[in-house]
């Protein structure tokens, strides 16, 4: 099984749909996007941050607009890239398989690579209508170097063989940053210069991001 070996030539056009809490966004989602952009030859990369996401219940995360403007920020210098506020502005939870719906209704004409990371990803077993989700878009999985999918793409195609194409992996040296880590170095007075874009890094000291 070889989820990259399909190459897509003579397909119609693609979009890259970046999804992802961004809290905050940092280098690692850049590179990732373009990365994705160029390894999957998209047309360009939509960013849309998640609006009330309903695996994340009980956690602490940023308004979706301080969230928003970050991602805003980050891509400003990309032409290829975009930003939707489509989750944050629908009511009630975010679900993926809406979301790919709406999207094809704005983007009839292309097919939809979503990107998100190799981690993110494994949880795809517990989405909503993930049947659907499946058929409606490709999925880019990034991971960092060394990580072993062995067992997750084994589940998937027990479960999900008729879908084994839409899956394509590959790795994303910068994803050894995480947000996770951004924000307690925030809460703990530690420096996180290099680690996203200096735009979203003003951002967050400017708005009092993270520090309780």
């Amino acid at each position: 099984m070889d989820p990259m070996s399909n190459k897509f030539v003579g397909s119609p056009k693609r979009l890259g749909i970046m999804g992802g809490t961004f809290d905050p966004l940092h280098y690692g989602h850049l590179v990732a996007a373009e990365m994705a952009r160029h390894e999957f030859s998209l047309e360009k990369v939509v960013f849309i941050p998640t609006g009330n996401a309903p695996h994340k219940i009980g956690r602490r995360i940023t308004a979706p607009r301080d969230r928003y403007e970050m991602v805003k920020r980050a891509i400003a210098d990309n032409v290829f890239f975009e930003i939707s506020d489509l989750e944050i502005e629908r009511k009630g939870y975010s679900y993926t398989v809406d979301t790919l719906r709406q999207l094809h209704g704005i983007y009839p004409d292309h097919e939809l690579y979503f990107i998100t990371g190799v981690d993110a990803f494994r949880e795809i077993f517990t989405w909503r209508d993930v049947q659907s989700v499946l058929s409606l878009s490709h999925f880019i999985g990034a991971s960092r170097p060394g990580f072993a999918p062995d067992e997750f793409l084994l589940e998937f195609e027990r479960k999900y063989p008729e879908f084994i194409p839409h899956i394509h992996l590959f790795d994303v040296p910068a994803l050894a940053i995480s947000s996770t880590d951004i924000r307690s170095r925030v809460k703990e007075g530690k420096p996180i210069r290099y680690l996203l874009p200096e735009p979203v890094r003003i951002y967050v000291e400017e708005a009092g991001l993270y520090v309780i």
